[in-house]
């Protein structure tokens, strides 16, 4: 991945928090004026476990079933149910959510990699990191029984694009 595209402004003169309106209180943000582009959003995140319960989920030997399969779907309802989760997210008419899992043998983990796509008025990142969020609690959910001491990780987004913002991506020294 390709470090954050930042100018001398960037690094000069922080932000305005935009969720708050001038006497601090929470507000949904007006995005009734910006022009609707292709907006794309890529969020990760790992879950750690037991070698055993790995290879429970690798070989498909889960007592619930296929562990990935059912991750996959709820990280892709997640997505969907963006809103409904997260108070000042818009309702966005989501037209892609990708999921990939990634085994990682050696260090006992899966990675989730989801990618959301639309376009519209405002970004997808929100739904991309809850799709990452909910498809790593569902394996969690799924494998509980035999491994508690699981740990969700990692969970951030790599990559933004579309916008005035423009593009983000997460620097490659941080991504795993």
């Amino acid at each position: 991945m390709i470090a954050p595209a930042m100018g001398k402004k960037d690094l000069e003169t922080p932000r305005a928090l935009t969720h708050f309106d001038a006497r601090g209180s929470a507000r949904m943000v007006d995005v009734g004026a910006k022009p609707a582009t292709r907006r794309v959003a890529v969020a990760s995140g790992r879950i750690v476990m037991q070698p055993a319960t790995f290879s429970l989920i690798s070989t498909g030997g889960a007592k619930k079933g296929d562990v990935l399969g059912v991750a996959r779907v709820a990280a892709i309802q997640a997505a969907k149910r963006t809103p409904d989760l997260i108070p000042l997210a818009h309702p966005i008419a989501i037209t892609r959510v990708g999921v990939e899992f990634i085994l990682q043998k050696e260090s006992s983990s899966v990675r989730i990699v989801a990618t959301v796509e639309c376009r519209g008025q405002t970004g997808v990142e929100m739904e991309a990191l809850t799709a990452a969020a909910a498809g790593l609690l569902t394996v969690y959910d799924m494998v509980k029984a035999v491994d508690r001491g699981m740990t969700l990780t990692d969970i951030r987004l790599e990559e933004k694009r579309g916008g005035k913002s423009g593009v983000y991506r997460r620097p490659a020294a941080s991504a795993r």
